[in-house]
């Protein structure tokens, strides 16, 4: 329980900051809204090409988008704490007996509350656009996007902690999330690519992430994509939590 309590206190804290400011919302989800509105009208005469096993250009690109939006708006997440460790906040918690875990895990609580917020917004108005989805299909890729956005907000923030500069962490995140956007078939999928490309991008997590997604979507939650789609959202996490953890727990971070 004082872990819970602890980590309510640094949440509280998060989301007080985050509601003085309520534009942040809109901010975060403006992104991945621009590509549903200007390039899902372009995608409509050309989805039922893509063998993705669907005709609907917005059960296509929406599930992509999700994932986009966990990855992009979370992996910025750190530079905020970057702020406060040089604002002297993440000193002032670290002297006190709360848990060091609990410094990380209500920060990310915040940032899958904004996440959450940003995706029904995303969801709603591809509904409104022509989407069509089953219910759990779309609880289920909403719960896979909040997988992935933890690990991004995780790692977002052990890089912040480890870098402790927005000149470094800026151009790291670039590089990182570039190749992931265009090898993960967010907005195009890899079936259509050259050989060489498909066989990168084998190798790119995200893409399983996104096939998983896009398949629960469309109502298949039986298919071997979802298994392994849900495996890596789980796998990144934990892996994200143990280097996120483990960086707050540093006496000289």
């Amino acid at each position: 329980m004082t872990f819970l309590r602890e980590t309510s206190v640094v949440f509280r804290r998060q989301i007080r900051m985050n509601l003085r400011n309520p534009a942040w919302v809109l901010i975060g989800v403006m992104q991945p809204v621009l590509y549903l509105v200007l390039f899902g009208p372009l995608l409509e005469p050309l989805v039922d090409q893509f063998g993705t096993g669907t005709d609907n250009a917005y059960t296509f690109l929406v599930p992509g988008l999700l994932v986009q939006l966990g990855m992009f708006g979370a992996f910025f997440a750190g530079f905020s704490l970057i702020g406060e460790w040089r604002e002297g906040v993440i000193e002032a918690e670290r002297v006190t007996p709360a848990n060091r875990s609990a410094l990380l895990v209500g920060r990310l609580a915040r940032d899958l509350l904004q996440l959450l917020v940003q995706a029904l917004i995303l969801v709603g108005l591809g509904y409104v656009m022509g989407l069509r989805g089953s219910v759990g299909g779309v609880v289920l890729g909403i719960a896979i996007t909040l997988l992935v956005g933890g690990a991004c907000a995780a790692a977002s923030n052990a890089l912040a902690l480890t870098t402790k500069s927005e000149d470094v962490m800026a151009p790291v995140i670039n590089v990182v999330m570039m190749p992931v956007l265009l090898l993960s078939g967010i907005l195009l999928p890899m079936t259509i690519g050259a050989d060489w490309l498909k066989r990168i991008s084998d190798f790119m997590p995200f893409r399983y992430i996104v096939d998983a997604v896009r398949d629960v979507f469309a109502g298949d939650f039986g298919g071997g994509s979802v298994v392994w789609g849900t495996g890596w959202a789980v796998v990144l996490f934990a892996l994200a939590m143990w280097w996120g953890t483990s960086v707050f727990r540093k006496e000289n971070a």
